[in-house]
């Protein structure tokens, strides 16, 4: 008998990175093992499900910076350049390890994979994986959330109201154009969260949001269902909050499914175990070794020796998980209902990139758990977020409280002695972008006004990307946990004197032309951006 619903939510997200200028870039790798590892992985299962005739129900976030340069050509052409240096080199594997039988099966299984993907990539999307998604969101099964333009840390933003605003409203547009339709719900980034938030989100149409557990019970008055039902702010947006025990059960390394020792260890990879001649074709040019996604052994232990991956036995594991997770789903399901009169939802939220790129067996685990749950239960019915408040519109009034899903809960990931420096430059360059928007009016007749109007409105377009870009919230992430972390300040700096120098040659009617369509090359996200989005 139906008990409650089960409402899996995937945050898909990668900073913008995108280098013309250079033949190859370390950091772009981010996008191409995503792609190759969750992405289309993800799309194969979901699709081959639906062959299968299973009903299933996701919702997945899929962020401006990640829908931008899924569909950058440049990109796309790189990925397939990559792809093909992955298919030979698995090749040479399979060569190489034709008399170590445990080895050789698995670089037989990369080369299957990375074959794979290619075909996939380039004859069934066309080389734009956003279609792929698109379809399914057609289809009614995936429901596809928008998030904030450049992924923007809103708490530590709003200081400037004009500057959260123009990150939703350009996401909303960003959306609309990649989907064809206006977003219902919205991932906030990080979860981040703070009083008034709300009605800058209904402005821009959006119906509900994701919070953190404690975003949910620790609001005002205190929820009567904690984080199983969804609660209304004053505004009449719905927030739902993340259960804890599901998220803790998958996203944990130690305690959750991943760690499991017959699981793929993610960190032992051959660009680093192999010798630095046989591997450097397939790594960086200047030698630096890297991850090249050939990993032969499984995670074993806490111990040095590694022991070799079996997919077979990691497939079972898979499937045992799945059967575990559904189960302990009914239960909780089951218990709820008896004390809350009404079917509760389980908000169940993970990064994409945890399913295949970190946690290898992720994508089959996924395709697992939604098979048993048509065909094993009657208690458990998977649900989208927007389904859910069609069905249940009456839900309980209350305000959420502040709130992260980072490190301790609050703003202390992205707010502290490593990055705090830069929050004075991200607000002066936003009250910048404010008072050339004000100055330029948007009007026709205004821009009649001045003979190089073309120009301007160029280079306040490309002031709001800069500032949108230097907003965004991974270059504190990583300046954070330290990995990457010149690259991080590289960036933000970068962002901010190109939109300091293009914001001085706007107030003194001196745009230099070679150098805006310079900086409009490297930075050439959101191509229909509108810059009165600051006013």
């Amino acid at each position: 008998m139906f008990k409650g619903y089960l409402s899996l939510v995937l945050h898909a997200h990668l900073p913008y990175v995108r280098h013309p200028e250079y033949e190859e870039f370390l950091e772009e790798t981010w996008l191409y093992e995503a792609i190759t590892e969750t992405y289309i992985p993800l799309i194969s299962v979901l699709e081959k499900l639906l062959a299968e005739g299973v009903d299933w129900r996701l919702s997945m976030s899929l962020t401006p910076p990640l829908l931008s340069m899924l569909s950058d050509e440049l990109l796309q052409e790189r990925y397939v350049r990559r792809l093909d240096k992955l298919i030979e080199f698995s090749a040479r594997e399979i060569e190489r390890t034709q008399w170590e039988p445990s080895f050789n099966r698995l670089a037989q299984m990369y080369h299957r994979r990375f074959t794979e993907a290619r075909d996939v990539f380039e004859n069934k999307c066309g080389r734009n994986l956003v279609n792929a998604f698109k379809r399914l969101q057609q289809l009614g099964k995936l429901e596809v959330l928008t998030c904030c333009a450049t992924h923007g840390f809103l708490p530590c933003l709003n200081v400037s109201e004009q500057a959260v605003r123009a990150q939703i409203r350009v996401a909303v547009a960003h959306y609309q154009k990649c989907f064809d339709r206006r977003p219902e719900g919205i991932w906030l980034p990080e979860c981040g969260y703070y009083s008034g938030l709300d009605k800058i989100l209904r402005e821009a149409g959006i119906r509900y949001f994701l919070l953190e557990a404690h975003g949910v019970l620790h609001a005002s008055p205190r929820p009567k269902f904690g984080v199983f039902a969804p609660i209304y702010t004053p505004s009449g947006m719905a927030a739902f909050g993340r259960d804890m025990e599901s998220s803790k059960q998958v996203w944990s390394s130690k305690e959750g499914y991943p760690g499991d020792y017959y699981y793929r260890d993610f960190y032992r990879d051959v660009g680093f175990d192999l010798d630095l001649d046989y591997v450097r074709p397939y790594i960086q040019p200047d030698g630096a070794r890297v991850f090249t996604g050939l990993k032969y052994y499984r995670i074993t232990g806490k111990t040095v020796h590694k022991e070799p991956y079996d997919p077979d036995r990691a497939n079972e594991k898979a499937a045992e998980h799945a059967g575990n997770f559904m189960f302990n789903r009914e239960r909780q399901a089951e218990y709820l209902e008896s004390v809350m009169g009404r079917k509760p939802i389980v908000v169940a939220p993970y990064d994409a990139e945890l399913f295949g790129h970190w946690w290898f067996e992720g994508p089959d685990w996924l395709y697992y758990l939604f098979k048993k749950l048509h065909f094993d239960q009657n208690a458990l019915r998977p649900i989208t977020l927007a389904e859910y408040l069609r069905e249940n519109p009456t839900n309980q009034v209350a305000t959420p409280s502040m709130s992260s899903w980072g490190y301790k809960g609050y703003n202390e990931v992205w707010l502290e002695s490593s990055n705090d420096w830069v929050y004075r430059h991200l607000h002066k360059a936003a009250a910048r972008m404010v008072d050339l928007a004000r100055e330029n009016g948007n009007s026709p007749a205004a821009m009649r006004q001045s003979p190089s109007s073309p120009l301007v409105r160029r280079a306040l377009n490309q002031a709001a990307r800069e500032l949108l870009l230097a907003q965004s919230s991974d270059w504190a992430f990583i300046m954070k946990v330290g990995a990457m972390d010149t690259y991080a300040r590289k960036r933000t700096v970068d962002h901010l004197l190109r939109f300091t120098r293009l914001y001085h040659e706007i107030k003194t009617d001196g745009i230099d032309a070679d150098h805006l369509s310079h900086i409009e090359h490297l930075d050439n996200i959101f191509p229909d951006i509108d810059y009165s989005v600051y006013t």
